[in-house]
């Protein structure tokens, strides 16, 4: 018997703000209907500009608009906006022809939960980051490690003794993640799943996946890195082309045309790549130590400063500015390095400038999709984090898969302009990191993980046996 396109059923996906919960969620989308289900993007409609052509053309690939939501835990007074938003998604699923076999939904959203079990429709948490931040977070809460005094450390029971919490760790956080001595925000938002997703793999995280489902009591399926497709089609040592996966409407100073030949005139290995991402950076009094050390090193660089640099954009960091405002920009710098670096302003190529040759390290604030793009690139890491799950992050590579050192000390969370000069000559020079991260990198020759594959078809056979 032929079976038709689609005939497996529909799946929801609902994320949350954000390219970095929204690209993960493009990408599983995509997995998911290639196990011949429908498969449904709820999103909000001030995303819908940066969803790819390709997505809209795709023949099992549905969009369900809903409302702009502000982003944010449930509170005790009404929010409109998200009342709005919830009132359109049960018009999509009153309107719809069966019922969704699931909904997959971004933790950060997990107050549609209660929409899909109106409905009768079972949840499955989403985690947009790896499995290592969540398993330390839940450890940290678990171990009590609010109690945790100034040079005194914690392994948790269950997890590798190298991912020990220290009280640096907890002293660093700018906001994000969960508080010492409490649960993490996620716990309340996963409350009535049947299961939890993460974007990571075996290869990644396989301690950190097996801790969750020991210690939750829930099937977790580690689906990951959701890179886009082009990520993993593309053999090792080829250039990945930004501009042939997505279009970006960002301002910039520079094109990948002008990238590529100031890279190719650099030894092989031998770029520092330095970008903390669009949401989160150093501060206005940190930013000038990092120039500096930059100005005093002398390895060729590529440097990545988005508008606003250096402000507050998060509740706990002072106070939060949003547009308007400059922020920081390293001038003069440019003219004291002369070719040794080049400083790009706004929007740049990143998965460009990972897979170049002469790219050596990256000097990141490790959130989880800049991680995951690095590491399948054989790119080692200077991490300076900054919030939330970052922390764990920059754990998971540095004292875990030991591919890459701290750009400050562990035992203090000043950040010193030598402290910075050390690690960039530390993580440029140290042949072992980078061997070990190029014998991870090897593990993602033949594309997207087997074991992610096997996780995505574990996820189907359960769906559909709860399901019949």
């Amino acid at each position: 018997m032929t079976t038709k396109a689609g005939d497996g059923g529909e799946i929801f996906v609902v994320t949350s703000l954000g390219s970095g919960h929204l690209f993960p969620c493009i990408e599983l989308c995509k997995r998911i209907s290639s196990r011949n289900y429908i498969t449904t993007l709820v999103l909000p409609s001030n995303l819908l500009p940066s969803l790819p052509s390709s997505f809209h053309h795709h023949p099992l690939l549905r969009i369900a608009q809903i409302s702009s939501f502000q982003f944010g835990p449930p509170t005790s007074h009404p929010d409109p906006a998200r009342h709005q938003a919830g009132l359109d998604l049960q018009t999509h699923l009153s309107a719809a022809h069966r019922r969704p076999l699931c909904a997959v939904v971004d933790f950060q959203v997990g107050w549609t939960t209660p929409i899909f079990s109106t409905f009768n429709v079972p949840v499955v948490s989403f985690f947009t980051f790896g499995a290592s931040a969540a398993a330390m977070e839940w450890g940290a809460w678990k171990s009590d490690a609010g109690t945790l005094t100034p040079g005194e450390s914690r392994t948790i029971p269950g997890l590798p003794e190298a991912m020990s919490i220290k009280y640096n760790d907890l002293k660093l956080r700018r906001g994000g993640g969960s508080k010492p001595g409490h649960p993490p925000p996620w716990v309340a938002a996963i409350e009535g799943s049947i299961g939890l997703m993460f974007n990571t793999c075996d290869d990644l995280e396989r301690p950190f996946l097996d801790y969750l489902t020991n210690q939750i009591g829930l099937p977790v399926w580690g689906v990951g890195p959701l890179l886009p497709d082009q990520y993993w089609n593309s053999p090792s040592g080829s250039l990945i082309r930004d501009g042939a996966i997505r279009q970006t409407k960002r301002a910039t100073n520079c094109t990948e045309d002008e990238v590529i030949p100031w890279l190719d005139s650099k030894p092989r290995g031998s770029v520092l790549y330095v970008s903390f991402g669009s949401e989160t950076g150093p501060t206005m009094e940190e930013y000038p130590k990092l120039a500096g050390a930059l100005e005093d090193s002398t390895h060729p660089f590529i440097w990545v400063i988005q508008p606003g640099s250096g402000l507050p954009k998060f509740p706990g960091e002072g106070q939060v500015v949003s547009g308007g405002s400059e922020g920081y920009f390293p001038h003069g710098l440019a003219s004291k390095v002369g070719d040794r670096g080049m400083i790009i302003k706004g929007w740049a190529p990143q998965l460009l400038i990972l897979s170049h040759r002469s790219t050596g390290g990256f000097l990141s604030h490790c959130g989880w999709n800049s991680t995951a793009e690095a590491i399948g690139r054989g790119v080692p890491f200077l991490a300076w984090p900054m919030r939330g799950d970052q922390i764990y992050n920059a754990k998971l590579v540095v004292n875990h898969l030991k591919i890459g050192c701290m750009a400050f000390r562990e035992d203090s969370s000043d950040v010193v302009k030598n402290d910075i000069l050390q690690g960039i000559d530390k993580l440029m020079g140290d042949r072992e990191i980078h061997k070990r991260a190029e014998a991870i990198s090897a593990k993602f020759e033949c594309g997207f993980p087997a074991s992610s594959e096997a996780a995505l078809d574990a996820f189907r056979d359960f769906i559909n046996q709860k399901t019949t």
